[in-house]
């Protein structure tokens, strides 16, 4: 699950970087308003961790920008400016979270989740299917009663195919889950990971749709 990073304090950005790729997401560091605008035009990205002092311009700028051009994706501001008129200006704004600096590296991760969870209409925290449970917060699996790991490349692949059960996800959707969007991508990845699941879950947990991608097989019980 890609991360975007607006931040032009590289050892802060570093810092969230290493925190975020621990929680399961894939994070990509930008540090200025320009861009950021090309990073978001690229897509794919779950949710933006946003700065609102910048090098050329404000956050709160280029969030209205966003948000003028019918982009929806969850903005967490994170920030130095964090009094009451600074939040509501940046909630208003159509910020979906704001957080304070300094701030801690759990709080941002369960924030983002959050945020990334009411933008894909989901109340629960859990991912469930067919026997398989699988909570993002702790990175932690169960099927059929049994503990499972997964490498977080196979964890972030089962991730998005529980996030939109039955609905079939290309080869390209599930490579923007792995990668950065200027990051070279392995040509032959995802069928990798894909096999690597299926030799933990079952060879019919996840389909393989000719010509389209891979989808969760059957219903939900």
């Amino acid at each position: 699950m890609r991360i975007l990073i607006v931040e032009d304090d590289a050892m802060l950005a570093d810092g969230l970087s290493v925190g975020l790729r621990l929680s399961g997401f894939t994070p990509e560091h930008v540090s200025t308003c320009a861009d950021a605008q090309e990073a978001l035009a690229h897509g794919g990205f779950a949710a933006v961790v946003l700065d609102i002092m910048l090098p050329d311009g404000s956050g709160l700028d280029l969030l209205a920008r966003i948000r003028d051009t019918a982009n929806r994706t969850p903005v967490l501001l994170l920030t130095a400016l964090d009094q009451v008129d600074d939040r509501v200006a940046g909630l208003d704004l159509g910020a979906d979270d704001y957080l304070g600096k300094p701030f801690d590296l759990d709080e941002v991760t369960a924030r983002l989740r959050s945020i990334i969870r009411r933008a894909e209409g989901r109340a629960q925290a859990v991912l469930e299917w067919n026997g398989l449970s699988v909570d993002p917060a702790k990175m932690t699996a169960q099927y059929k009663g049994r503990a499972l790991e997964f490498s977080p490349r196979e964890f972030a692949i089962l991730r998005a195919l529980l996030e939109r059960p039955g609905v079939v996800l290309s080869r390209s959707a599930l490579e923007d889950r792995l990668y950065g969007w200027q990051d070279g991508v392995e040509s032959n990845a995802v069928e990798v990971h894909i096999h690597k699941l299926r030799s933990k879950l079952g060879s019919d947990f996840i389909q393989t749709i000719r010509g389209a991608g891979y989808r969760l097989a059957g219903d939900e019980k």
